[in-house]
């Protein structure tokens, strides 16, 4: 049964779905089953992982508005080897309005992965930068939330009502949720306040942290205009490794083996 991690920040700008794609590439790199959710209606997760709109016959959106809709037709496969795709479609943006009268309206998003989920090792959900009805469901379905912070000024602004939104979910929703990790990402090491801000989630934060550091790199960038994880696109950049640790980690987490990483 696939481990179901949701990254979310209600921020935008912070690396949620560079985090999403790169984590389900390295995880899949690590030879484990990954499936990548796209619930962000921009659809960049989508086009990262080099899956176009024309290619995509059913989305989350469809899967959200009509439940006859069997989830395992909308999961296409990507160009990274272990890795599936459910799409996103600009077309999500109406889905607050679409799930408001929904009868059990935060499990729509668990019912869809309980269909799937058995199939694969992880499920990684890319969560658009709200606190609505579709986050609340990502989180509902979730084992465990990673929450990106970057390493810049505001890095903690925000992140308590993130933080009380997952209490509360889990005290009403889904008592099986857990804080995968806070992930520190765009950090640049000329830089002194990138220092100070490691230093000062480290302190609020503690064992909660990652111990990966996300570093900003120009490969990690460049790769989605190409349509690719950063793995595929340069297997020996900084970005890679970053993003290569950062799955370590989580497998360690989860106990599970994972052979040597193939090559890209």
């Amino acid at each position: 049964m696939g481990q179901v991690i949701a990254i979310a920040n209600q921020k935008g700008g912070v690396g949620k779905t560079t985090t999403a794609i790169n984590l389900s590439a390295s995880l899949a790199v690590y030879d484990q089953r990954v499936l990548l959710i796209d619930a962000d209606p921009q659809a960049n997760a989508t086009s990262g992982v080099g899956v176009s709109e024309s290619e995509v016959k059913v989305n989350l959106y469809d899967l959200i508005t009509d439940d006859s809709i069997d989830p395992k037709t909308a999961i296409v496969s990507t160009s990274t080897p272990n890795l599936d795709l459910i799409a996103s479609h600009i077309d999500l943006v109406g889905a607050e309005i679409e799930l408001i009268n929904r009868w059990q309206r935060e499990f729509i998003f668990k019912n869809i992965i309980a269909a799937v989920k058995d199939d694969y090792d992880f499920v990684v959900i890319d969560c658009l930068p709200s606190l609505g009805l579709v986050t609340i469901n990502a989180l509902t379905a979730a084992d465990s939330v990673i929450v990106p912070v970057q390493c810049e000024f505001f890095a903690l602004e925000g992140l308590g009502k993130l933080l009380n939104t997952v209490r509360l979910v889990k005290k009403q929703l889904n008592t099986d949720l857990q804080i995968e990790g806070i992930l520190l990402s765009m950090y640049d090491g000329r830089l002194s306040l990138s220092k100070e801000v490691v230093a000062e989630v480290r302190e609020h934060f503690g064992d909660n942290v990652f111990e990966t550091i996300i570093h900003r790199n120009i490969r990690v960038s460049e790769a989605p205009s190409f349509g690719k994880p950063v793995i595929l696109y340069d297997a020996e950049c900084k970005g890679s490794i970053n993003f290569l640790n950062l799955a370590r980690e989580i497998l360690d987490a989860a106990k599970q083996p994972a052979s040597a990483p193939v090559s890209a």
